[in-house]
């Protein structure tokens, strides 16, 4: 292609997750176990963020055999109500849409870690599967993601759930992806 072949019609726009699943490394430095370590991270501050705000006693990080990780806390939970911009609801907002979240100055929040409007988002973007489970107002609410695509809000339940679920990264084929290696390398660096 010379010069004066070169056009607009050459130039591509990736929009909301499909940018981070050409280019996850944007988001999360990296593939590799490094990777897959600063994925579970992000959960895992989204928790302490809510405990730090006097909101949760308890944060709970199950590995299963499977390799999967599930993290839990007594937080609030995600908003499940609709979000009136979008028309979607607080945890379709969170989960799916870039620099969405509760952190950018509406006083939810006195500190927070993680990327601040991405984090979730980019974990779901990069999981071949995610689940999420939030208990508010006595009714427990649960929306199943594939590759960042909501499947259907399920209708509330009555009674708590054991937890909120987030199943393992998926990585380009080739990076490590044991989480119980993983979790003890990082275990050594706190």
């Amino acid at each position: 292609m010379t010069t004066s072949d070169y056009s607009a019609r050459h130039l591509s726009v990736l929009e909301g997750l499909d940018a981070v699943r050409k280019r996850p490394g944007m988001y999360i430095g990296t593939t590799d176990s490094r990777g897959l370590m600063h994925c579970l991270w992000e959960i895992i501050d989204n928790s302490v963020d809510e405990a730090l705000a006097g909101h949760g006693d308890r944060i709970e990080i199950v590995l299963h055999p499977d390799d999967s990780v599930e993290v839990r806390d007594h937080g609030r939970g995600i908003p499940v109500d609709v979000e009136p911009k979008t028309g979607l609801t607080g945890v379709e907002v969170v989960m799916t849409k870039l620099h969405a979240g509760g952190k950018f100055g509406s006083g939810s929040y006195a500190a927070s870690g993680g990327l601040h409007g991405v984090g979730a988002s980019v974990v779901n973007a990069l999981s071949e599967r995610l689940d999420v489970w939030v208990d508010r107002g006595g009714k427990t609410h649960h929306m199943s993601f594939r590759r960042g695509e909501p499947g259907r809000f399920g209708d509330p339940a009555t009674g708590p759930t054991p937890g909120a679920p987030f199943p393992p990264f998926v990585a380009p084929p080739g990076p490590e992806r044991s989480l119980l290696h993983i979790w003890r390398c990082r275990r050594t660096t706190l």
